[in-house]
């Protein structure tokens, strides 16, 4: 088992030592993975869909019988894209294993071949070719999933941020992949995604090519219940301090959302030494600096918006969690200008992902913008 100087993680995957609970999740995701059925993860983005996804990779029953791959398109804008971020995971992946799997992979992706090559100082094996080298990304997917199916044993193939393929420019892709998809019997698939709207418009849409094809997972906060002994263990294996009521403060100022309170803890436990109490004065500085550390990043955010976002989003983050903001009581509290100024700010907020939308209730989506944003401009927050 990997040890670590600090145990509140806040990328990648350690080991369960350093993971908290999702132990429901983990036995559905990984009961529903071994019996063959396609899985779709949904929660906001940080909540720990990876941690979740690459804990279940890591137990025995999935790691002794399962090929497993991950992919993040978050940053992906075109089946290119996605082309090249899938048959690069396979390979790095496939690479440790040696030249027969290599041989094997692109014996069936002809088309990715020239990819193929040695580092000229160490003779490693490299994945090396340009995007636009990709010229025709549909055969190469298609080449890519008949590897998959040939492969000696099952694979899982996890994609997270999956939503992001219905902002590709080709219109054809969901329905691409779900007849990719709904033809393999030796791979099985993790659709993750962030924007919940999206994800359950592909999924629960009846005019949609995924509609009622996968599982549905809800990932929710972790409770305060584990949460708060996870915390407090950590603390208190190191000879360190800290009160139950005071993990709870920093849980509920970020609502659960895992990453926020990993970072928070992440740092509270490198600046809390030995033998010392962390109190809720020294919770509150931390915390503070935080912020302080993201306030060039946050200018610069704020610096590209327009007057009319700037002003709702201003609104949004002082109310914290707010609806009816197209309405006339919102629009003469916040000094906005009119409900069209507001609608069209909305989307605009939204398409950048500065905003979150849950139902008709929407919010700051970086929590740490949005308790800046609070401390900034005079509103405030309390722990």
């Amino acid at each position: 088992m990997s040890r670590i100087k600090n145990p509140f993680i806040t990328s990648g995957y350690v080991s369960g030592e350093y993971f908290c609970d999702r132990e429901r999740e983990s036995a559905e995701l990984i009961r529903s993975i071994i019996n063959g059925q396609n899985m779709a993860i949904i929660s906001p983005r940080r909540m720990g869909k990876t941690g979740l996804i690459e804990h279940c990779f890591h137990q025995q029953e999935i790691e002794s019988e399962f090929y497993t791959f991950f992919i993040d398109i978050y940053a992906t804008g075109s089946v290119k894209e996605f082309v090249f971020a899938l048959g690069k995971q396979i390979f790095e992946t496939l690479k440790p294993k040696g030249k027969k799997f290599l041989d094997n992979f692109f014996g069936t992706i002809t088309s990715l071949r020239p990819a193929f090559k040695l580092d000229p100082i160490t003779g490693a094996p490299t994945f090396d070719i340009g995007i636009g080298n990709i010229q025709q990304p549909e055969y190469s997917l298609e080449q890519i999933f008949s590897y998959l199916e040939s492969a000696d044993k099952r694979c899982i193939v996890a994609i997270d941020e999956f939503q992001q393929i219905e902002k590709y420019p080709e219109k054809n892709i969901e329905a691409l992949l779900r007849t990719h998809i709904q033809k393999c019997q030796n791979t099985n698939f993790i659709l993750a995604g962030s924007q919940r709207h999206m994800m359950q418009n592909m999924f629960f849409s009846a005019s949609r090519p995924f509609y009622q094809s996968v599982g549905i997972l809800n990932l929710d906060a972790i409770t305060p219940e584990k949460y708060i002994p996870f915390i407090q263990k950590h603390f208190v294996d190191a000879g360190k301090t800290i009160t139950p009521e005071n993990i709870l403060r920093v849980y509920n100022l970020f609502e659960g959302h895992t990453w926020y309170i990993q970072n928070i803890f992440n740092r509270l436990y490198s600046l809390t030494d030995s033998g010392e109490l962390c109190s809720l004065e020294f919770i509150a500085e931390t915390i503070d600096d935080t912020l302080t550390s993201y306030e060039t990043i946050f200018r610069g955010t704020l610096s590209l918006l327009p007057e009319r976002q700037k002003e709702l989003l201003y609104a949004i983050a002082k109310e914290g969690r707010a609806s009816g903001v197209t309405s006339a009581a919102f629009i003469k509290k916040h000094g906005l200008q009119s409900a069209s100024s507001v609608q069209t700010s909305l989307k605009q907020l939204l398409d950048k992902e500065i905003i979150t939308r849950d139902d008709n209730t929407f919010q700051v989506y970086d929590r740490f913008l949005g308790l800046w944003l609070s401390k900034a401009y005079g509103m405030g927050y309390h722990l």
